[in-house]
């Protein structure tokens, strides 16, 4: 068994509240495979940076499950069948990325500098 995250966009079209409900539905195929449902996440109501189906806003749910490759598989399948989902994506947790620090990308202001070679500043081109 692994860990899945997978990232449904309905239909704006639809209410929010019939989102929960209808992922349950969903997400049987989880729980008959001995998987289990770990985190439901509705974000709501966002606008695509493109256009999925004519539709320029969707409503988001994230979910968190654990189990095998072939329930996962299974849940992916029925969502992308339904006329409510715009686009499904599915990542096994080991895979992604969870954060980035950017303190640990900043250079420190106050590190002195190498000394150029020869101390001048180099010489501008046209």
């Amino acid at each position: 068994m692994h860990s899945y995250e997978l990232m449904v966009i309905f239909d704006p079209s639809y209410d929010e509240k019939s989102i929960t409900t209808s992922l349950t539905n969903y997400l049987k195929v989880i729980t008959n495979g001995g998987g289990t449902v770990d985190k439901v996440d509705v974000w709501g109501r966002r606008k695509m940076t493109y256009e999925i189906k004519k539709h320029a806003e969707g409503l988001y749910a994230v979910v968190n499950v654990t189990s095998g490759y072939e329930a996962v598989v299974e849940v992916d399948r029925q969502l992308k069948l339904s006329e409510s989902v715009l686009r499904t994506k599915v990542l096994k947790l080991e895979e992604a990325v969870f954060s980035i620090n950017p303190i640990e990308f900043v250079p420190d202001a106050r590190a002195p500098r190498a000394p150029r070679p020869g101390g001048k500043r180099p010489a501008r081109t046209k």
